[in-house]
């Protein structure tokens, strides 16, 4: 009795031995060997949009066209002919689908755990909505009023679909800090913010012109031209800084009154009689970031008895010629045509071939101004010198963790039209606290070939120095 337990254990064992041999040679030995990553497809977050990869590649692998204010005036003052409105249509038609492609070319370039982030992959799939919807009339032009009429409401989508693009990409890159370097962040922050500009501006000036253009109730008759408007779509062209710094010096004193208590002064000398040809809200985003810093500063360094001082100035025009020859340049031609991916060689074709299309053009610049510096002095302290380096980096804020963020915080809740067609920080959603106020100020402001720069004496206070260009005289 007692051998046949032993023997029957014995089996036990041994079967179990060979059990195992056999599910490990089950297991090795018909897997076969791993695949090289090389040789996989690598896969994107999925999207219901019906876009090819080869076709995105393919366009992306095109240049983008150097965006100037010439390019989006030439078309004239509104209201524009059929054939001049037609025009508008097919060069945006042009344009946007080749933007939308190197945008997405860019997410697909990013690491994908962080690509399939649920905000960054809600923007990526965003932008391949938008260039499904575009493709169509990028293969063929358009001829018809029915067909001008639906490219504009693809273009009121595009811009309603994108319009919280920045404070979600921000919530994106802040959950997947620990998979990305901060430099590659910055890198396509400020490609993309760049490009953003862009392609807003190109749909938003032929949805303007659209409407400018022609009567909702007949699109066969023309309203009758507003000699009085200086508008040419969302660009005016005797855009007077003065009044939108006083714009925003009101609703940045409510914001701080309200947080505070109190409100400093501001006193606007120099050349405040001052016009020249720029996009509004463009100005009304970066004057009102650097306010609140200003208006903050000072009022937190106990010297809110002390005006916050603005002074405009008018660059002259740099002519070369005389009479109708005359033409004008730029401290920085490259700044001019600035565009991501885009030469200066490009940026001269591209300029060539617009002047000989036929479009007006601006004139030469002897009775407007091509360049305006605004100097914004405060005595709010300057800025420590440990913090100074990061004053241009994305996500650094000095803001409280303690400060309410979202739809609650006055901050965000403001009627200036720059905080919601710029920023879009829309219903719930902030840029309060993000960091991103300062950078992307200095991005618009970069565009068009200006620059913000900044001097801080620490102790006493700080010399921001913002300057923006125009074009020529519009006839």
């Amino acid at each position: 009795m007692f051998l046949r337990q032993v023997l029957r254990a014995t089996s036990r064992k041994e079967f179990s031995r060979l059990g195992t041999r056999v599910g490990r040679r089950r297991l090795f030995g018909s897997v076969p060997p791993p695949i090289s990553p090389a040789t996989q497809r690598w896969a994107y977050p999925s999207s219901a949009a019906n876009v090819g990869h080869d076709e995105v590649s393919k366009l992306a692998s095109q240049s983008l066209h150097p965006l100037s204010l010439s390019d989006l005036v030439k078309h004239g003052r509104p209201p524009l002919s059929a054939g001049s409105l037609f025009d508008s249509a097919n060069f945006s038609s042009r344009l946007l689908p080749v933007r939308l492609a190197h945008r997405i070319q860019a997410l697909r370039n990013l690491p994908f755990i962080v690509v399939s982030n649920p905000h960054i992959s809600r923007i990526y799939n965003n932008y391949l909505h938008s260039l499904s919807t575009l493709l169509p009339y990028a293969e063929r032009p358009i001829k018809t009023l029915e067909e001008e009429i639906r490219f504009t409401e693809i273009m009121a989508d595009l811009v309603g679909t994108h319009s919280n693009t920045i404070p979600i990409l921000a919530r994106g890159f802040l959950e997947c800090r620990k998979y990305i370097s901060p430099s590659e962040v910055k890198r396509f922050l400020d490609e993309h913010l760049r490009a953003r500009i862009g392609t807003r501006l190109i749909a938003e000036q032929h949805i303007a012109l659209h409407y400018s253009s022609r009567l909702h109730g007949d699109p066969n008759v023309l309203p009758q031209k507003d000699e009085s408007s200086s508008y040419i779509g969302v660009i005016d062209t005797a855009l007077r800084p003065e009044k939108i710094i006083r714009n925003c010096e009101s609703f940045v004193s409510e914001i701080c009154e309200l947080k505070y208590g109190v409100r400093p002064s501001l006193v606007i000398n120099g050349e405040v009689d001052t016009t020249f040809t720029h996009v509004p809200v463009h100005m009304e985003y970066i004057i009102t970031e650097l306010l609140k810093n200003a208006f903050r500063a000072t009022v937190e360094h106990g010297n809110e008895r002390e005006p916050v001082e603005v002074t405009i100035a008018a660059a002259p025009a740099e002519l070369l010629g005389k009479g109708n020859n005359q033409v004008w340049t730029t401290t920085d031609e490259n700044s001019m045509h600035r565009e991501l991916g885009v030469d200066a060689g490009s940026a001269a074709t591209a300029s060539s071939s617009s002047a000989s299309a036929g479009n007006i053009q601006p004139l030469p610049l002897d009775h407007s101004t091509p360049c305006v510096t605004i100097r914004i002095r405060d005595r709010g302290g300057g800025i420590p010198p440990e913090t100074l380096p990061n004053i241009w980096s994305y996500s650094f804020t000095t803001v409280s963790e303690d400060e309410p963020q979202g739809s609650g915080n006055p901050a965000n809740s403001g009627t200036v039209g720059a905080l919601q067609t710029i920023s879009n920080a829309g219903p719930g959603s902030s840029l309060a606290g993000l960091g991103y106020g300062l950078p992307l100020g200095r991005a618009y402001a970069e565009y068009f070939g200006g620059g913000i720069a900044l001097q801080s004496l620490w102790g006493w206070g700080t010399d921001v120095y913002l300057s923006l260009r125009g074009v020529g005289r519009i006839p």
